[in-house]
């Protein structure tokens, strides 16, 4: 993906998928997703910005226990959401 050009959706998909699969981490998830949310010149469809909203803040802690807010098993839940609105 060029750095300069708005992802698609199959690019931020391809974050969710590789979230799950383990080769990104949270931090580096979110960071992508941050740089496209804080953008304002970007115009972008309802289930790609949904999709982006949930990207961004994934690394959120959950408090003390060292665990996340959103857990793995929800990561997947939005992962399996994403592809039921793309099929829509």
């Amino acid at each position: 993906m060029d750095a300069s050009r708005q992802p698609n959706l199959d690019e931020v998909e391809e974050r969710f998928v590789a979230l799950v699969e383990g080769r990104l981490t949270r931090d580096e998830v979110d960071r992508w997703a941050a740089r496209w949310v804080a953008d304002d010149e970007l115009d972008w469809d309802d289930t790609s910005w949904w999709a982006l909203g949930l990207l961004h803040g994934i690394d959120l802690p959950a408090a003390e226990s060292g665990g996340y807010l959103h857990d793995d098993e929800q990561v997947r839940a939005w992962l399996a959401e994403l592809r039921k609105r793309r099929a829509m």
